[in-house]
């Protein structure tokens, strides 16, 4: 598959895809996805003849999947008659990690182009189904049964959109289902800002699109949404236990500084 069929941000599934195939190769990995691996592989064959081990960004990347992870096992644990929408999914094997109920209906939505890639590199589950279309095009909430208690997650997705799309998103999920817990990771507004200047994403000619200072204040925009709470990322206990010890360091200066060690979170959502 060609960089060249994947356009703009459909092209960053890449490296996180690659992250989590080489944490898979590591001794003691943090997310142990051999679908990761597999994938990624079928993406391009000779990917980790070129580097191995662990980046920055691969790293922090794994550990973001990690703490979305936990929070759907929770949610589905106690919700086990749920519909899961894993919106911006890319290529990530969530259901498979995350294992799910048989009771959970699971959908895993994204751009068609990227759905016909998970249908080629992932292997079909039960009661889990795919979606193919923009997230900013709502129509694809009327595929999915509304009578039950929801779980949204996107990883890796909501920087990239605008503020009024992300807007639009969250009320409309509010006010099509009875319950939920909505779960996502943004950045800063300075983040959002200086995203031109991104290597990574400068390479796959894109950036984000809206940051915030306060994330949590996202709760006002319905009056049934509450914010839970954030999981740590920059100060993630994890990353900072597994990073090498050049990158351990350059994390813990970055904290020092004001507004870095909060410039990405991962927040969690109820109504």
């Amino acid at each position: 598959m060609k960089d060249a069929e994947l356009v703009g941000v459909q092209q960053t599934l890449r490296p996180v895809l690659r992250a989590k195939a080489l944490d898979n190769r590591l001794p003691e990995p943090i997310l142990g996805d051999e679908l990761a691996e597999r994938a990624m592989r079928g993406l391009d064959p000779d990917y980790d003849r070129r580097a191995f081990g662990t980046s920055q960004l691969g790293l922090a990347a794994v550990v973001r999947a990690k703490a979305h992870d936990d929070w759907a096992r929770a949610f589905l644990a106690d919700h086990p008659d749920a519909v899961a929408l894993h919106l911006g999914c890319g290529l990530d094997a969530r259901p498979h990690r995350v294992d799910p109920p048989a009771t959970v209906d699971w959908y895993d939505l994204d751009y068609p182009a990227i759905i016909e890639l998970r249908q080629r590199f992932l292997p079909p589950r039960e009661h889990c189904a795919t979606i193919g279309s923009s997230v900013t095009d709502l129509a694809w909430l009327d595929r999915v049964p509304r009578d039950r208690p929801v779980l949204l997650i996107a990883e890796g997705l909501v920087p990239y959109l605008t503020e009024s799309e992300l807007r639009r998103l969250l009320t409309s999920v509010v006010e099509a289902f009875p319950s939920g817990q909505i779960q996502f990771d943004t950045v800063s507004v300075w983040a959002w800002h200086s995203s031109r200047w991104n290597p990574v994403l400068r390479k796959y000619k894109t950036q984000f699109h809206c940051g915030f200072t306060d994330p949590a204040a996202l709760a006002e925009w319905h009056p049934r949404l509450a914010y839970v709470d954030e999981t740590p990322m920059t100060d993630s206990p994890l990353l900072l236990a597994r990073a090498p010890a050049n990158v351990r360091r350059l994390y813990r200066f970055m904290n020092l500084l004001p507004g870095v060690k909060r410039s990405t979170r991962i927040v969690r959502f109820r109504f």
